[in-house]
């Protein structure tokens, strides 16, 4: 099958074109570089440069069978700053994909969602029938997509899966593939801790010590990049499986999974696995907490489990090691 990835040169999409590969796929990743690398596209993948915008003269000759789409704006505190870009970029953006996909009567597709959606959830494990409340206009981008795709299933036949990612790490090193977090702007606890016990910062801080957690600090749910990348192949293979016209039983299916480990650490727990893998001190000094960080944020990954047949394999320690050797 031709595979389209979207945003396919960046940390996630990248790794998830290199699985694609792996499984036998040709796929072709279209991104404008804006935060991705060129030196990312996997080996055997073709590459456009392109943005989602212009995905028609790709989507043209009609040899695509599906898209996976991964390209948008994700800075959570630069979307509170600068909203304009993620309504313009994630959902101006998404909705001229899905409009050439279907000129091109291309009807499936695997979208990058976001745990952002449910915003501060009021139990824990969160569950895909939990309300949808984003606290900030990149969880209600994502969410946005998520609307817009339930409409083109009902409309337009589309086969679609959200995919809900909570916390991602690690990288892909095999068969001489270096792949793994690049940003510019880092924001993720892991990286960062990674930055401070390789002496590239000095610390890190931990915002909040207070709450109502076993050891007062934030508890998130951690997914290895690979387990992540593994849901999405079975994705497109639901998709693919799927009926992608307007009529049979199968037409017209949008399936929303989370994808988290269903259990959480907190970041004491993350810190002091980066000590124990790295054998460095990894500063950490305490700090208020950051306003709209809920306690706890864990995965019910029970239904990505019924429909996907999709488990997480990989730990904590696993996530920060593999991290550890991208970045050494």
């Amino acid at each position: 099958m031709h595979v389209l990835v979207t945003g396919g040169a960046g940390y996630i999409g990248s790794i998830v074109t290199a699985q694609l590969l792996a499984a036998g796929h040709r796929v072709t990743v279209l991104d404008d570089l804006s935060t991705g690398h060129r030196d990312a596209v996997p080996p055997g993948a073709g590459f456009v440069r392109a943005s989602v915008t212009e995905a028609d003269a790709t989507l043209a000759d009609g040899s695509v069978d599906a898209v996976i789409h991964f390209a948008a704006k994700s800075l959570v505190a630069e979307s509170v700053r600068h909203p304009q870009l993620y309504w313009a970029n994630n959902v101006a953006g998404s909705l001229a994909l899905l409009e050439s996909m279907r000129r091109a009567g291309v009807r499936r597709i695997v979208f990058s969602s976001t745990a952002a959606t449910y915003g501060e959830p009021d139990v824990a494990p969160i569950a895909e029938s939990a309300p949808a409340r984003p606290t900030n206009p990149y969880g209600a981008s994502k969410l946005a997509v998520d609307h817009m795709l339930a409409s083109y299933a009902a409309a337009h036949g589309f086969a679609a899966v959200s995919l809900r990612y909570f916390n991602v790490a690690g990288a892909l090193i095999s068969d001489g593939l270096r792949l793994g977090e690049r940003h510019d702007t880092e924001t993720h606890l892991i990286p960062i801790a990674l930055q401070v016990a390789s002496g590239q910062r000095e610390r890190l801080s931990i915002h909040g010590v207070d709450y109502a957690t076993p050891d007062g600090t934030c508890v998130r749910d951690y997914i290895h990049v690979l387990d992540l990348a593994d849901a999405h192949v079975r994705a497109l293979d639901r998709v693919l499986d799927r009926v992608s016209g307007s009529s049979g039983p199968d037409a017209g299916e949008h399936l929303i999974c989370n994808l988290g480990s269903g259990s959480g650490s907190s970041v004491r727990e993350v810190v002091e696995t980066v000590r124990r893998v790295t054998g460095k001190p990894t500063p950490a000094a305490e700090a208020p907490r950051r306003p709209g960080d809920p306690a706890v944020l864990i995965a019910s990954n029970e239904l990505a489990a019924a429909e996907l047949g999709w488990a997480p394999t990989r730990d904590l320690e696993q996530m920060v090691a593999d991290a550890w050797r991208f970045v050494s």
